[in-house]
């Protein structure tokens, strides 16, 4: 019995350590991101942007995700969408919003099925394939993502060269997603604190971390260290990008104006489904970070049933041991209260304009934090077996060294034989 209770305190301190160091990482995020948003009117960088948009099925809010990629307030950039067939269900869409911005300069891709990578990575293998000249900064937005009209401008100021820097300049600069829940749901709610939880963990050094659904890289830094070749034979996008800039020890920045609000409407059937998925590709691309975030959510899972344990046994054989499981169950529920307040003070600092309506969620990760912790300790768990990972209609299997093989596909009407990327290049939008 002793041993049991000594095993206890030992995983109780580890885990009140853990949940203050988050805490404070918390606080530190808050206070970077505010910082970085106060003033972003004075970064006007210059030099010709083009923007990657891979669009696959009809997304949530699809049509004003798109529109918001289109209202950016940089003048000198062009944006090209690519899908795999003419009869995906967004080339309407696309379509539509494209007609609606004619002062951007727009292209629609067809590029076909992927044979031998992610759907994903072949869009942008094949889109980057010719890059023009006069273009000195890619970017890259999913469809799924609402970026701010500040959002390219401030990501490029932040990747161009600085003349007189005694650093090395910062080559890469990514953003994150912050979920837009839909409908009051337990499945919207468990994964808005989740990934609530995941982004307040990224600072000012992003440990060259690079999320793909919004970051941007100079267009010689892409073509130097050889990125477009790295993604062959890939699945994730951005996994491949985190591994090849720390192999060339180039600095990634997060950027808390390119965090993009993201429209959320799952089951929890997908919930499971795409953070297992999510897991499983981190399993594979970046097994550190993978096994860092299993020993967390091990450890706080652990750590408040061990309470609940140490509570039962001691009542049972009247020990006042059984206070000490309380007192620290207690304690550890206070301090992940203390760390979702601090995080969700910030729903007013990235999206002031939809504040109030992040009532419900907001509450939700305060106070519902172990229920999440659970929920995300299990797909955790579940990301431990398996190499198959299904995305969008999609089955891959995943080999060593993080290739991929397509073992299924979703059958969907074929590519026609007739297409070809299609071009439309209008006026751009000059500054008055």
């Amino acid at each position: 019995m002793t041993l049991f209770f000594l095993a206890y305190l030992i995983l109780a301190g580890l885990a009140l350590g853990q949940a203050v160091v988050l805490g404070i990482q918390a606080w530190e995020h808050r206070r970077y991101a505010r910082s970085c948003l106060r003033d972003l009117n004075s970064q006007r960088p210059s030099g010709r942007a083009a923007v990657f948009v891979p669009c696959k099925g009809y997304d949530v809010d699809l049509a004003e995700n798109l529109r918001a990629v289109l209202r950016q307030d940089y003048e000198d950039y062009e944006v090209a969408f690519i899908v795999e067939s003419s009869d995906d269900p967004a080339v309407a869409t696309l379509r539509q919003v494209m007609a609606e911005y004619p002062q951007v300069a727009t292209r629609l891709l067809v590029v076909g099925k992927a044979t031998d990578s992610g759907q994903k990575v072949h869009n942008l293998r094949m889109a980057t394939e010719l890059i023009r000249p006069e273009i000195k900064y890619l970017a890259f937005v999913d469809s799924d993502a609402g970026p701010r009209r500040e959002w390219l401008r401030v990501m490029l100021s932040r990747i161009a060269p600085r003349e007189g820097s005694a650093k090395p300049d910062v080559c890469v600069a990514t953003g994150y997603r912050w979920f837009l829940p839909q409908r009051p749901t337990v499945a919207n709610h468990l994964l808005y604190s989740i990934n609530c939880g995941v982004m307040a963990l990224l600072g000012r050094s992003s440990h060259y971390l690079v999320w793909g659904g919004c970051w941007g890289i100079r267009r010689e830094t892409f073509e130097t260290i050889g990125l477009r070749d790295a993604w062959q034979g890939t699945l994730s996008d951005d996994m491949v990008a985190t591994r090849v800039l720390r192999q060339n020890r180039l600095r990634v920045r997060f950027e808390p104006a390119c965090v993009v609000g993201s429209p959320l409407d799952q089951t929890l059937r997908q919930t499971f489904s795409f953070l297992r998925r999510q897991y499983m590709v981190a399993r594979f691309y970046a097994p550190l970070w993978w096994a860092f975030a299993l020993l967390n959510a091990t450890l706080i899972n652990l750590a408040y049933l061990g309470g609940l344990a140490v509570f039962a046994v001691g009542m049972l054989a009247g020990s006042p041991m059984a206070w000490a499981g309380v007192g620290t169950t207690v304690l550890l529920y206070g301090l992940g209260v203390f760390r979702a307040a601090v995080r969700q003070g910030l729903t007013s600092t990235y999206f002031p304009e939809q504040h109030p309506s992040f009532s419900i969620a907001r509450r939700w990760d305060m106070y519902a934090g172990p229920l999440a912790g659970l929920a995300n300790g299990l797909a955790l768990l579940g990301s431990m077996v398996g190499r198959h990972i299904t995305w969008r209609g999609i089955c891959y299997r995943m080999l060593p060294g993080g290739k991929i093989r397509i073992a299924w596909r979703r059958e969907t009407p074929p590519t026609k034989a007739t297409d070809k990327p299609e071009y439309r290049d209008t006026p751009l939008r000059r500054a008055a």
